[in-house]
């Protein structure tokens, strides 16, 4: 016997953490505001020969088609599952996510490297136009952060609030460089600065190109264990074994699991009653809510269950 199941916002219209269908809004929004910063920032940097507000034009340049891309996946995410995309395009916001990881780490080593040549030969920087431009694009990055914080719990959504956050951050530090280099004189701090923003963008793209290949490579969910879910079900009574168990995630807070279990001879409202108990624990206690299980009667040899013809063509 083969159960399926589905459990209410698994397919159809996905919600994106806590934002809903508001996420392309705000993220329509953000794409705007970031190609708006970018130019000043680009201008206010030329104009005032500071490596870290080029430095931060790019790793907001970066964040234009990180946005993009990210807005795009949330709308495939909303349509509901065809005949062809069975499973709907809930996937659409995890390759986004490993998409843009792979955009930023690339950026980062740019940064990196354009710092250090500075480092070794440090100008004078404007630092007048630094503090206004930093202020400015704090006011921005910090306005984007808050609007998504609360959809970090989806891998796509929490991409655009770590590149954000990091902006911010950046930001901060650009305040605060162009203060020092005020006071002290210190010309190569902007170089510093410059380096430390391309260190934590690498940071960040790393961490999200690990998580998303993760999942696209049919990955346990993170702070789920196998064994754990096993002797749950193992738990309920009338399963006798559970083998050939797998779970993996098919988008952003939705996880799926196949396995054989076997359970001894009973009528189809006993199955029935059986199957209900499963599905609901796994909901309930690991938030699986698509799940496939194959009934097997326990005793029974490998193809007991399979008529003569399908062994022989088995066989063969």
């Amino acid at each position: 016997m083969h159960a399926h199941s589905h459990h209410p916002g698994e397919s159809g219209r996905h919600h994106h953490g806590g934002l809903g269908e508001s996420a392309t809004g705000i993220l329509a929004a953000a794409i705007l505001a970031t190609l708006l910063l970018v130019v000043v920032e680009f201008i206010a940097g030329y104009a005032g020969r500071s490596i870290a507000l080029v430095s931060d034009a790019i790793h907001n340049l970066t964040d234009a088609p990180t946005l993009v891309i990210s807005w795009l996946a949330m709308r495939w995410a909303l349509r509901p599952a065809t005949p062809e995309k069975t499973y709907g395009y809930h996937r659409a916001g995890i390759l986004a996510a490993f998409v843009n990881a792979m955009v930023l780490t690339l950026a980062a080593l740019v940064l990196i490297g354009e710092s250090l040549l500075r480092l070794g030969h440090p100008v004078e920087v404007q630092t007048g136009l630094m503090l206004w431009v930093s202020l400015l694009a704090l006011a921005i990055n910090g306005g984007i952060t808050l609007a998504v914080v609360r959809g970090r719990d989806d891998l796509n959504v929490r991409t655009v609030w770590i590149h954000n956050l990091g902006d911010a951050l950046s930001n901060v530090a650009i305040l605060i460089g162009a203060l020092l280099i005020r006071w002290s004189g210190f010309q190569w701090l902007d170089a510093v600065i410059g380096t430390g923003i391309g260190a934590t963008v690498l940071w960040s793209g790393a961490g999200i190109l690990r998580e998303s290949g993760h999942i696209l490579l049919e990955g346990l969910p993170r702070n789920m264990d196998l064994q754990d879910v096993a002797r749950a079900l193992l738990a309920i009574e009338g399963v006798q074994e559970v083998h050939d168990i797998h779970i993996w995630t098919l988008g952003s807070n939705l996880n799926a699991l196949s396995c054989h279990v076997r359970i001894p001879d009973m009528h189809m409202e006993g199955c029935e009653r059986l199957i209900g108990k499963m599905c609901g624990m796994l909901a309930h206690d690991f938030n699986i809510t698509h799940t496939t299980i194959q009934f097997e009667r326990a005793g029974l040899p490998a193809t007991g269950l399979l008529t003569p013809e399908a062994v022989r063509r088995a066989s063969h």
